[in-house]
């Protein structure tokens, strides 16, 4: 289990059961005694309190006053609700679109500002609109698990992104692009990017992408993409 999913997991037992034991928390997320109580320092290093009962029988609790669901969500993660929503918005099927908007900016106002500086960076390269009537979309397969934390760090470091692609035709062939833009055209998402080797813009269906990995020897610098009209740049409230 990684670092955050097990922090979570101890959170969460500790939420549910009230108190608990490093022991009955190792078995739990199968993890050594050691790595729980690293956690529990790093999970109190974030603003938990997590008490400790001196004494035989004595175990862990948690303040839930100290409970910052904000502080746990990753710029990543606000990132991925900001698209969702938006995506839903523009294929237009969002009941209470107003009340979504309205919780994710407040999401967005309580992250710590360096988080809110990368967030602003991410959304500046998202865009949505209408996708043509004509586009089959009957093929449309599941995204890559690992595509948006390589987005983030390509779009946010300005790295090369390297990837296996599997055209309209099922052929295969390795790209290595500039990542200018992520555009939504329900339901189908693109990676705008600029194809050195082709020299021109070049659209990627993300549902096409695999084994997405930055290439951190190499940088470039952001470019003006010309989009149909009818795309927009994403807005939340």
């Amino acid at each position: 289990m990684k670092t955050r999913s097990r922090q979570d997991a101890i959170v969460r037992n500790l939420r549910r059961n009230g108190t608990s034991t490093i022991e009955v928390l190792a078995s739990t997320v199968g993890a050594s005694r050691s790595t729980i109580i690293r956690d529990i320092a790093a999970l109190r290093d974030e603003g938990f309190l997590i008490q400790t009962e001196p004494g035989r029988g004595g175990g862990l609790s948690l303040d839930a006053s100290s409970i910052q669901t904000t502080a746990r969500l990753s710029v990543a993660e606000v990132f991925a609700l900001i698209i969702g929503v938006s995506a839903m918005r523009a294929a237009g099927n969002l009941p209470f679109s107003r009340l979504a908007d309205a919780g994710l900016s407040k999401i967005e106002k309580a992250l710590p500002s360096d988080k809110i500086r990368d967030l602003r960076r991410l959304l500046e390269c998202l865009y949505v609109g209408p996708l043509a009537p004509q586009v089959n979309t009957s093929n449309l397969a599941d995204m890559a698990p690992d595509l948006l934390p390589a987005f983030e760090t390509a779009f946010l470091k300005g790295f090369f992104l390297q990837f296996r692609y599997r055209d309209a035709k099922g052929v295969e062939t390795e790209r290595h692009v500039e990542p200018q833009a992520m555009l939504i055209l329900p339901p189908l998402w693109y990676l705008v990017a600029w194809d050195p080797s082709r020299e021109d813009f070049r659209h990627f269906r993300m549902d096409r992408i695999r084994e997405p990995v930055c290439d951190e020897g190499h940088s470039f610098r952001r470019r003006i993409v010309p989009f149909d009209d009818g795309v927009r740049p994403i807005r939340i409230v």
